[in-house]
């Protein structure tokens, strides 16, 4: 048989695609950074010096982006509609979450290697490490996954790890009505208030829906509008005509090229935004963000709170990681910020749970509660005035 036949391909392919292969290429992969792609693993397969032919080349590709990406034994578990998270508490633990909430399925998992080997896939996939030297890692691979993994000794229960499914639908204002997750009278206070060009800050714990949220509402911006989204991992998609993303990118394994969230920001100011949204403000970059809103920008963003009262001690202490004082913080914000909308994780489901404004009172920033839904009905609280004025601005704008 011809050495350069198929066949014969085939049978030296077997041998030459083994592990150690794989790691091969992995490492030079994690050696340049950055998302791995198809290009970048066709590339990284030839780097390697192994004699495959074209055909055989291809094929090495093929296995090995198999090997490094993908979901492995845990996509036959995954439903076919409404699946948001996947949670692997060691390999004897798999739970998933829809809209129905979370439920524990039959594990596909027989040892504590097969959950680490898929976190390490997942994690390669993306660009980064993890072992040992990385036991902790948050990364999204190019296909929208957002993934944190942790490996023993830092877990004490084997391997965890946590997969978050971006939607494959946008959800409309209407769509968040219609599932009970808004009023619709608080639903049309919003439309007012992004038309009045209102400041924005949503508010909440992890997966509540605040990224959820803050989509619906962006797409409710004028198409004439210029959004500029900075974020940490892309996962806001709002609809509309003129939309600008930039993602942080974090250090490669020579510990250069990282690039923050503070720093997008001061780069996205200089993009002419409309609309200038930060997905989470989670430490320095509030810094960022408040200034820009104090300089005629209008703008919006996420942020975990257990409360919308509990803003302004969120907002100081991410302030005090951009060495701010407490003062300066609650002047900055009381000017920047005209609303708080705040959602919950309820056992019924995610629900917008209140509306307020912000002001100050003797030096200090508070929030004044202007809709709380009760009992499923909007009661109007004493920020009401405050926000029925702010919305009085946008309809009398020109």
């Amino acid at each position: 048989m011809n050495p350069a036949s198929p066949g014969a391909q085939g049978q030296d392919l077997t041998a030459v695609l083994d592990d150690a292969f794989v790691e091969q290429v992995r490492e030079r992969l994690l050696a340049e950074g950055g998302v791995v792609t198809d290009t970048r693993i066709a590339r990284a397969v030839r780097e390697t010096g192994r004699v495959l032919g074209a055909v055989g080349s291809v094929r090495a590709a093929q296995h090995v982006k198999a090997q490094l990406t993908g979901l492995g034994p845990l996509e036959p578990l995954l439903p076919a509609e409404g699946l948001s998270d996947v949670y692997v508490n060691g390999h004897e633990n798999v739970f998933v979450e829809t809209t129905g909430g979370i439920r524990r399925v039959l594990s596909p998992f027989t040892a504590e290697s097969q959950v680490r080997a898929l976190a390490v896939r997942l994690v390669t996939a993306a660009g980064r490490r993890l072992d040992d030297g990385h036991p902790c890692v948050d990364v999204q691979t190019a296909t929208g996954l957002r993934v944190h993994a942790v490996i023993p000794p830092v877990s004490t229960g084997g391997t965890l790890l946590s997969i978050r499914f971006r939607s494959p639908q946008r959800l409309s204002l209407a769509d968040l009505v219609g599932s009970g997750t808004v009023h619709p009278f608080v639903a049309d206070v919003l439309t007012d208030a992004v038309a009045a060009r209102t400041n924005l800050m949503i508010s909440g714990a992890t997966g509540s829906g605040k990224t959820t949220v803050l989509s619906a509402l962006l797409s409710q911006c004028a198409p004439e509008q210029r959004l500029v989204l900075v974020e940490d991992a892309a996962e806001l998609d709002p609809r509309h005509p003129h939309v600008v993303g930039m993602q942080s990118r974090q250090e490669n394994v020579e510990g250069a090229g990282s690039v923050d969230l503070a720093d997008l920001v001061r780069q996205a100011l200089r993009m002419r935004p409309d609309w200038l949204v930060v997905g989470e403000c989670r430490g320095a970059e509030v810094r960022e963000l408040l200034t820009a809103l104090n300089t005629g920008h209008s703008g919006a963003g996420t942020v975990h709170a257990n409360s919308a009262r509990s803003v302004p001690a969120r907002l100081a202490a991410l302030g005090s990681l951009a060495g701010l004082g407490r003062e300066a913080v609650d002047l900055q914000a009381a000017s920047a910020l005209d609303l708080v909308a705040h959602v919950d994780r309820t056992p019924s489901g995610r629900r917008l749970q209140s509306l307020c404004t912000l002001h100050l009172a003797d030096g200090v920033l508070t929030t004044s509660p202007a809709l709380t839904v009760e009992a499923g009905h909007p009661v109007k609280g004493p920020g009401w005035t405050r926000l029925a004025a702010l919305l009085a601005r946008g309809r009398d704008a020109p």
